[in-house]
């Protein structure tokens, strides 16, 4: 099938070749996506075809991501794929959640399943199969931590040399760990993600590195297969809401894209919502939106919160995110650090674990919930990004009451769970229990 690249500029739409190794309009600097000639493949022949791949032990079928290959048809050679088998992640249904977010039900698409913990993966088999495809030997990228991990892992898997660069102190050792595990080259940056994102793409370009951030098109296609794959697990009945935590909107431009050409292909009849759920100190996407003026979007140059995942200033996908939103008629919110680390212990009642990002989805909820903008019997998905072992250091000093937010205050230890000093005494130990 013909692929190619495309401008997101309605008012350019200048195409490229899909070989081009290019994250930017030539014209007029915005970003672009990918797009495939028509199809008259048969939506029910191919959700049957997907479904049986499950049985396959081949290892393309048995990626989560390429297994919905059909609807990612930038490749000509699927050799060059290199998979970890990636995708497969759970719905989670989780009460205590739902209770707690003052609806009857709710269940979580766990990312967290995913080979290197995250949603990242999905997205990076793609990234590294265009890497090979190019013939490029080295790959970059910038990253609080997740996506560092996920591209050292697939670069090192595909025999190519992952290069990676994150904010100085700034990177939870869990993430950080998995980098130096699988190989890369870590480059610690005084500065923060949108600077130094800067930095790296005029390094890439004279360099002739493949910059793998999500700035990258192929980036965004992998990712829409977590939606393919959520609604087949659903028997392709439609939610009412998606809702997911917005750092760099990566995720929110994927997911869009994909229920777009899902609904536009004859596979869903109607669209759900999107509910794009940002921290307060790092939220410049929610400010946006609440604004009158949609034409100017400003940036902040030092975003705060724990939440690391979602710490980004200056997204470089809110284009395609406000799109997304708009067309799906969905909303952004903001929540509080306090409001992330008591949905994270709820979540983890539910005897699921996250990285704190994740739990703006539930803590978002909650919210919405409250204003009536979410209705407590509604039809909800909401993604869980990463794993909890992520940042077990946050984790570990919530339930401790030692977690301090950006500003130096003390969040409350709200549902800790601290551990008990016991003497070596059956007796006493005993009567504790």
């Amino acid at each position: 099938m013909q692929a190619e690249l495309i401008c997101f500029n309605p008012a350019c739409r200048t195409r490229f070749k899909v070989t081009d190794p290019i994250y930017n309009c030539k014209v007029c600097g915005s970003l672009l996506e990918a797009i495939y000639e028509p199809t008259a493949a048969d939506p029910t022949e191919l959700k049957t075809r997907w479904r049986a791949r499950r049985c396959s032990n081949l290892p393309i079928d048995q990626s989560g991501v390429w297994r919905y290959r059909e609807f990612i048809p930038f490749l000509e050679d699927y050799t060059q794929v290199v998979t970890l088998r990636e995708g497969n992640t759970p719905l989670l249904a989780a009460p205590r959640a739902a209770s707690y977010a003052g609806l009857d039900a709710v269940v979580f698409k766990h990312q967290g399943f995913n080979p290197t913990g995250s949603f990242k993966d999905n997205g990076m088999t793609c990234g590294v199969a265009q890497a090979v495809r190019l013939k490029k030997p080295r790959v970059a990228c910038v990253s609080t931590g997740n996506t560092s991990a996920s591209m050292a892992a697939y670069a090192s898997a595909a025999g190519l040399e992952p290069l990676i660069f994150i904010p100085h102190g700034n990177i939870s050792y869990g993430k950080l760990a998995q980098a130096l595990e699988y190989g890369a080259r870590t480059f610690q940056v005084d500065a923060n993600f949108d600077q130094i994102l800067a930095l790296v793409r005029a390094l890439a370009d004279k360099l002739g590195i493949y910059l793998l951030n999500s700035i990258n098109p192929f980036r965004i296609e992998g990712q829409k297969t977590i939606i393919a794959e959520m609604l087949d697990q659903r028997d392709w009945a439609v939610p009412d809401w998606i809702v997911l935590p917005g750092g760099n909107l990566g995720n929110t431009s994927a997911f869009g894209k994909a229920l777009r050409e899902l609904h536009a292909l004859g596979f869903i009849d109607k669209l759900p919502k999107l509910a794009v759920i940002q921290a307060e100190g790092s939220a410049p996407f929610y400010d946006f939106m609440k604004a009158a003026d949609h034409r100017n979007f400003h940036s902040i140059e030092h975003p705060e919160t724990l939440a690391t995942a979602i710490k980004i200033g200056d997204p470089v996908s809110w284009p395609k995110a406000l799109h997304e939103v708009e067309h799906s008629g969905g909303i952004v919110e903001k929540v509080t650090e306090q409001e992330i680390a008591d949905a994270k212990a709820i979540i983890g009642l539910c005897g699921v674990g996250c990285e704190p990002a994740s739990a703006a989805t539930l803590a978002g909820i909650r919210k919405l919930v409250a204003a009536g903008t979410i209705r407590a019997d509604a039809d909800i998905v909401a993604v869980l990004t990463g794993n909890l072992l992520k940042d077990p250091d946050y984790v570990y000093k919530y339930h401790t009451g030692q977690l301090d937010a950006p500003d130096g205050s003390r969040l409350a230890s709200t549902f800790g769970n601290r551990p008990i000093v016991v003497p070596n005494d059956p007796d006493r130990i005993a009567a504790l229990i």
